[in-house]
């Protein structure tokens, strides 16, 4: 069944890989490269070629399993278990597993964020307006009587060590 669908792809045509003659100046007889699309898809069932005959071990991290009863309470493995291939990930020294689902993480987040938004919007809601007007200068805010904005400026210091 397997052979029967791999053999109904489609090949692409090599007429792309020649390129049109010096003379020619044309790429209009020149085929659009096609790209089969793939009849199967790699199944974890089967075995990976490169493994070589390596067990297939289950895919769970060791931070899962039971903290006692291991030679190596540290590692949570027994002396001469067979190494998962990917144990760099799985060991207890990987990335910690979550502690919640990250639907239920993100739900969490979400949740504080408008929290944190409706208190903003209430505290602007409900802060009152100033009872007194705003002081208002004279000649444009007092900017002769102070120096002009030249004089206001802050100049920079040169600090040379």
């Amino acid at each position: 069944m397997l052979s029967i669908a791999v053999r109904s792809v489609a090949r692409p045509s090599r007429a792309w890989r020649h390129a049109p003659s010096a003379s020619s100046r044309t790429f209009s007889n020149v085929p659009a490269r096609q790209h089969p699309v793939p009849a199967t898809y790699k199944n974890p069932e089967m075995d990976d070629p490169q493994l070589n005959g390596y067990p297939r071990l289950p895919y769970v991290s060791r931070q899962y399993l039971p903290p006692k009863g291991w030679d190596d309470p540290q590692m949570r493995r027994n002396f001469g278990d067979t190494m998962h291939e990917q144990e760099e990930i799985l060991s207890m020294w990987g990335p910690d597993i979550p502690v919640v689902p990250p639907q239920t993480a993100l739900l969490h987040f979400g949740l504080a964020v408008l929290g944190f938004v409706g208190i903003g919007v209430i505290c602007v809601a409900l802060t009152p307006d100033i009872p007194a007007l705003r002081r208002q200068y004279p000649y444009d805010g007092l900017k002769k009587e102070l120096g002009g904005l030249e004089e206001n400026k802050v100049t920079s210091i040169i600090v040379i060590c």
